[in-house]
């Protein structure tokens, strides 16, 4: 394996840098541009003015759900539980949100010593006028699992929106607030089962939409479920060691035969780029012969891209109709699969020809995908954004990362 020092990922972060709240009005924050080295500031209400006609943006309308479930046992002590991934009846989140009796989660439990194994808590809430009883059991300490079950027949989406809290990032280091359950979601967020917002999109509104709309610069919509995942730091040196998270991902023939048409493909945001790097070597797997069938949906390895040689690997194009065409044998108009791919210095993009992003974590993965596109500039990128007071982390400021010049 090569070597990746994480350590020369890092910088200097002050806590005062770190936007604790968003801004009253979501488009009235900084974009940073970057376009093919050259770094200029302007507002992200002007970023029409940066993008040519023919762009397509790539949009994942993921919803975060209230993933905190907070049950107080007969002593007294409060357990609280972080909805991570389900397991039962089904692996696929939008099949659990629909479930109208109980489920299985694997969960990341505060206070866990203090929760016996087969303890029942329960916990009463109303929804729609209706007292509704939730109960949560233990039933694998090992792997933190917990059955979820609640009287009356309510979709468990309806029953985490009536008793949950948004999980917002730690780094925030603070509480969740009621307007975050406004603010900490995209206005065009739709699919739930997120547990953390794809926060490059916080900045758009329908103002924004409408200029877009005007230069007719078009838009496409992907769903990938964000895992708590995105947050874990890079522990190891290398950081080609570190374990990434697996994110569900739902692609469909719509999504597919859009892409298709456009050269000029903009992803809004990292968990978008990875959706659109993934749909790739889902392709190259098709085409290889590696997916038979696409029914039990498809999983995209973490290094699934140092796999094949290159010149022997087909086109955007051509990996994206190869999905279409299985997708069509097998009259499927959705597949649902998960991605675990890592993108970093040396990773060639195959789809995405720029990101708009906010400014992430040193030391991150999510800051190993900013080099990967635009190399050791990143360094004088933040450098600049640092030095010019922008905003970072979830609810700070957006960038435009345009690697090669783009003609507006």
């Amino acid at each position: 394996m090569q070597n990746l020092p994480i350590a020369e990922f890092d910088y200097d972060l002050p806590e005062d840098r770190i936007a604790r709240f968003p801004l009253a009005e979501r488009d009235a924050s900084r974009l940073l541009v970057y376009r093919s080295g050259v770094i200029t500031h302007q507002r992200f209400s002007s970023l029409v003015d940066e993008l040519p006609e023919d762009t397509l943006l790539v949009f994942n309308n993921t919803r975060v759900i209230p993933a905190r479930l907070h049950f107080q046992r007969a002593t007294g002590a409060q357990i609280e539980l972080f909805l991570l991934q389900p397991v039962e009846p089904s692996p696929v989140i939008p099949v659990v949100m629909e479930e109208t009796q109980s489920c299985v989660w694997e969960c990341m439990i505060g206070n866990r010593k203090r929760w016996k194994t087969g303890e029942v808590l329960r916990k009463e809430l109303e929804i729609e006028g209706t007292l509704v009883t939730l109960s949560a059991e233990l039933i694998d300490a090992e792997t933190s699992q917990v059955r979820l079950s609640w009287t009356n027949a309510f979709r468990f989406v309806d029953v985490v929106q009536a008793i949950g809290k948004i999980p917002l990032p730690p780094y925030l280091k603070r509480d969740a607030e009621a307007s975050d359950l406004e603010t900490y979601q995209t206005v065009y967020s739709e699919k739930q089962g997120a547990v953390a917002a794809p926060t490059a999109g916080l900045h758009f509104t329908d103002r924004v939409f409408k200029a877009l709309d005007a230069k007719g610069i078009q838009r496409e919509f992907l769903t990938l479920h964000v895992g708590a995942g995105t947050f874990q730091p890079v522990k190891t040196e290398n950081a080609l060691e570190h374990k990434m998270h697996g994110e569900q991902l739902v692609i469909t023939q719509a999504n597919l035969e859009h892409l298709v048409q456009f050269s000029r493909i903009i992803p809004v945001g990292t968990t978008s780029m990875r959706s659109l790097e993934s749909m790739y070597w889902l392709g190259v797997q098709v085409k290889n012969g590696k997916n038979q069938s696409l029914s039990t949906g498809f999983s995209i390895d973490q290094f699934i891209h140092q796999q094949y040689a290159d010149p022997e690997l087909p086109s955007r194009e051509e990996a994206f109709e190869a999905i279409l065409k299985q997708m069509k044998q097998e009259n499927r108009r959705e597949i649902v699969g998960e991605t675990q791919i890592m993108i970093f210095p040396g990773y060639r993009f195959r789809v995405c020809q720029g990101l708009i992003t906010n400014f992430h974590q040193p030391g991150s993965t999510l800051l190993l995908l900013i080099a990967a596109l635009i190399g050791d500039d990143w360094k004088r990128m933040y450098g600049e954004a640092l030095s010019s007071d922008y905003r970072f982390l979830s609810y700070g400021d957006s960038s435009l990362l345009l690697p090669s010049d783009f003609t507006k």
